[in-house]
């Protein structure tokens, strides 16, 4: 059978068989087998394609998902678990907003705890993106369903949209600023990311509890790996969705 998962991703990145031919290193003619008749590359070349097109290799390739290389790649990406979110070192977050030099993508709800611990989180963010880096902050629309809810499920009623507001008021004085994106989201949230280059914490979210009293899971970006890629498409879907903040 054809696979119309890898035909579409060719399609919407913009590339072609030709150019995704070139760049993974491969004939022409493989890359159409792996369209037309469904072949499966070898894991080399599954990688360099899902990063060439921005999409998972599984998602492309869902029969490799028990391949104990891929598996073996996830777990690797696993540094630790931190037992709340309190429990990351303000020092940790210092370093990874200080270090990083491609990319800086939050999302949460409020994130209050940001701008409550991190010495001059703004000041931060504006540095980071005169250095060139990407940063893009995705925060909850404080009108929006998904903050009434998750309010509510807490049992905090408005306050959390309260919070959402007041991170807006505190980041209003650098949006503008060239290489900060800002976007509001009305989404769903299953967990809180924060990515700094290759490193990303998941903080996720259950039922009734503040995200703060959940687990942070530190991952980092292997070739191969599952985890860090699975939460970064999420963020992205998120990303698409929301409304630019002004």
């Amino acid at each position: 059978m054809s696979n119309e998962r890898l035909r579409a991703a060719v399609v919407g990145s913009g590339q072609s068989v030709a150019t995704v031919a070139e760049q993974v290193g491969v004939d022409r003619k493989t890359v159409e087998r792996w369209i037309v008749s469904g072949r499966v590359p070898h894991r080399t070349h599954r990688v360099a394609v899902a990063q060439l097109l921005g999409e998972d290799d599984v998602f492309l390739w869902p029969e490799t998902a028990a391949d104990p290389r891929t598996v073996s790649a996830s777990q690797a990406e696993f540094v630790a678990i931190h037992p709340n979110r309190g429990s990351v070192s303000i020092d940790t977050w210092c370093s990874l907003l200080d270090t990083a030099a491609e990319s800086i993508d939050l999302l949460a709800f409020a994130g209050s705890f940001l701008h409550d611990a991190v010495p001059e989180f703004d000041d931060r963010l504006v540095s980071a993106a005169r250095r060139g880096v990407r940063v893009r902050l995705l925060f909850g629309d404080p009108d929006g369903e998904a903050a009434a809810r998750r309010g509510q499920e807490e049992g905090i009623g408005e306050l959390l949209a309260a919070r959402c507001r007041l991170t807006w008021a505190y980041l209003a004085k650098i949006l503008g600023t060239p290489g900060v994106e800002a976007r509001m989201h009305d989404t769903t949230l299953y967990t809180s990311m924060f990515r700094f280059d290759e490193t990303l914490l998941a903080n996720p979210h259950t039922f009734g509890t503040a995200a703060s009293h959940s687990p942070v899971l530190h991952l980092r970006r292997i070739d191969g790996g599952r985890l860090f890629t699975n939460y970064l498409s999420s963020y992205e879907r998120v990303w698409e969705r929301a409304r630019v903040a002004s």
